[in-house]
């Protein structure tokens, strides 16, 4: 027989089944530079200080809407393309949720693309990583444009002309999403066409062909037709694009918007449905006689591109380290606060390894990055003083094309271990954690994959032997202060010795440079927690396969202490 409640009762009837408990607070109110530890030190001993009170002002501001709304809202509105009005006028635009806007908008308005041009502070591009890999906590996707907006000026400079119109306006701290000229709007924000559908990575099989116009040449004018396979962030103002000319592949400098206000002739075919960098727009286009002037040499494209594409490098670098944070951040605020089986999980033995495994990674990542921000600074004040060949710009394309090897290679593992920590909650869009993990393999992706990257450093060690030399020195700084660092370092030596297989054995190559260095930044300048964990597991062979598996004497609690945030 069905039991019936007292009408007199009714209202008084419990409406909840449970009370809600074990969760952890909201990850909310967090200064996303200042409780960054190894980052706050890196900038401090990369000789960017200077930046330390202007990029907490950032991490403050990141650590509410940016991080707690912009991104989710940005990714969850996609882009959608609009390739013509109602009336059936071609238009080729890519409509943004206002939450987008608002990323880049911060962006711009924090110069992180645009910091080392403009600053007359040292080390300008140490300090702008420090507020790159903090704003990115915020959202991957608007990082992209920002990237190519900073990347594109060294390779600007090329054709100084040109230079002088648009680097102004790239420079400019506003931003202005309208599709009119970048000269009305006082500000431009810069984009990179590659790739095409049969080449790939392989540039040089481009088909898309420049036809002079008045003659052509450097800085001449040309009429761009063929297709582009991926354009990231095609609503940006202006592009630098590699197209054929009978002296071979060149580079050219296209706008959106044609000086006399008109719209080039660059046509959307499709937006491409990623695996992340979901808040992004990427698209194929078509180019129908586009106009465009050449930068640089008739034939050299490749080698003026490059200085863009070194660049953007080094930002997938920064890039990466700021999304170790991230996962730091979560895996460790919600091990904190949640318990199970009768302990906090921060608590539990083995889920200390996996958290104190996951800090140490992300610290050796952000620890290379800055080091190599570093590198760009002393690189760029060498040219500037005419010494070409330096110290300082061997180290830095070596350590660029390694850097981003390695810390791309191991962020995607990082993410996936990080939401693992979270357990079914961490595989729900709302933790984040999801949109981590498939952000993540983008680094490697973009700007060249674990092949081409490990290629890149035997190019670079047979163009200019030396590197290595300029490599292992900065390595050896730190001889001495850990035998098992002492003893990688000659075994990475010996993998030289045998030239014929090198090419097969790159990524292994590779790999050991990365340990190496990372190992030598700690050793020298970590705590003795952290230096000794990433020696034991990731230089002496006292580890396994997957995050978690530190030997047993490591200080743990020292290492998660050190890598979570405070509240």
């Amino acid at each position: 027989m069905a039991t019936v409640l007292h009408p007199s009762r009714e209202s008084e009837a419990p409406w909840q089944t449970h009370e809600v408990f074990n969760q952890p607070p909201p990850l909310e109110g967090v200064d996303v530079f200042a409780s960054n530890v190894p980052l706050v030190e890196a900038v401090q001993r990369e000789g960017a200080g200077w930046v330390s009170e202007r990029a907490s002002a950032l991490g403050r501001l990141v650590g509410g809407e940016p991080q707690q709304e912009w991104g989710r809202l940005a990714n969850e509105n996609k882009p959608l393309l609009r390739t013509h009005d109602r009336y059936g006028n071609r238009i080729d635009e890519v409509e943004f949720h206002p939450a987008w806007h608002k990323l880049m908008a911060l962006g711009v308005e924090h110069e992180l693309h645009s910091l080392p041009w403009t600053s007359e502070e040292p080390f300008a591009h140490t300090a702008r990583a420090a507020m790159y890999m903090t704003a990115i906590q915020a959202e991957a996707g608007f990082a992209c444009p920002i990237t190519m907006t900073f990347a594109v000026v060294p390779a600007l400079r090329a054709q100084p002309e040109l230079a002088a119109e648009w680097e102004p306006l790239i420079t400019a701290t506003t931003y202005d999403p309208r599709l009119i000229s970048a000269a009305e709007k006082g500000s431009a924000i810069a984009g990179m066409w590659m790739t095409e559908k049969q080449g790939g990575s392989d540039v040089r099989a481009n088909t898309t062909v420049a036809t002079p116009l008045n003659g052509g040449g450097a800085g001449g004018e040309y009429a761009l037709t063929g297709h582009k396979w991926f354009c990231s962030a095609p609503m940006s103002d202006v592009f630098l694009a590699l197209a054929q000319t009978d002296e071979g592949l060149s580079c050219f400098l296209l706008p959106r918007i044609l000086p006399d206000g008109s719209r080039n002739a660059v046509h959307l075919q499709r937006l491409k449905d990623k695996l992340g960098n979901r808040s992004n727009a990427s698209a194929e286009i078509e180019l129908h006689g586009a106009w465009a002037r050449m930068v640089g040499q008739p034939g050299r494209g490749v080698a003026t591109i490059i200085e863009m594409v070194g660049h953007t490098r080094l930002d997938c670098v920064i890039g990466a380290a700021g999304g170790m944070r991230v996962a730091v951040v979560n895996a460790t605020h919600h091990a904190a606060h949640r318990s199970a089986f009768g302990n906090k999980l921060i608590d539990q033995p083995l889920m200390r390894n996996v958290l104190a495994d996951l800090c140490v990674e992300s610290e050796a990542s952000t620890a290379l990055a800055m080091r190599l921000a570093r590198a760009y600074d002393e690189a760029h004040a060498d040219a500037e003083a005419g010494e070409d060949g330096s110290d300082a710009q061997l180290f830095k394309r070596l350590a660029t094309a390694v850097g981003k090897y390695w810390t791309c290679k191991r962020a995607p593992n990082h993410a996936f271990e990080a939401l693992e920590c979270l357990g079914g909650g961490g595989y729900i869009e709302e933790s984040v954690m999801p949109r981590l993990y498939r952000e993540a393999p983008v680094g490697s992706i973009w700007e060249g994959s674990g092949n081409v990257m490990s290629l890149d450093v035997l190019r670079a060690l047979t163009r200019s032997p030396r590197s290595l030399e300029v490599f292992l020195a900065e390595v050896e700084q730190a001889r001495g202060a850990d035998a098992r660092l002492d003893t990688r370092v000659e075994e990475l030596k010996r993998q030289f010795t045998d030239p014929a297989t090198l090419e097969v054995r790159a990524r292994r190559v590779v790999e050991s440079m990365a340990l190496c260095l990372q190992g030598s930044l700690l050793v020298r300048n970590a705590p003795a927690a952290v230096a000794d964990a990433f020696c034991a597991s990731r230089l002496a062979g006292d580890g396994g396969l997957e995050y978690g598996t530190l030997p047993a004497g490591v200080d743990f609690e020292a290492i998660i202490a050190r890598g979570r945030p405070q509240l």
